[in-house]
């Protein structure tokens, strides 16, 4: 499983990639984490507002800090 954290590197995006990381060790999911912080490459994903979470190619969202259940969710493919 790829989840990609995209952001710049702000306060919201660094919440974003703690909720990411509590997520994947309490599911127990085998996940390779990647923080995207160029706004090209962030574009390219088609996310105008950061911070965003992308789950195997799929953007899951854009513009807020996800709780840890929707990221959960995400992981289970729920």
């Amino acid at each position: 499983m790829e989840v990609k954290v995209l952001g710049p590197g702000c306060p919201n995006c660094e919440k974003t990639m703690n909720v990411v990381m509590d997520a994947i060790r309490e599911s127990g999911i085998m996940a390779n984490v990647t923080k995207v912080t160029d706004y090209a490459e962030i574009a390219k994903m088609g996310v105008l507002s950061t911070p965003g979470v992308v789950v195997d190619g799929q953007v899951k969202c854009a513009g807020k800090v996800p709780t840890k259940e929707e990221v959960i969710s995400w992981l289970k493919g729920e």
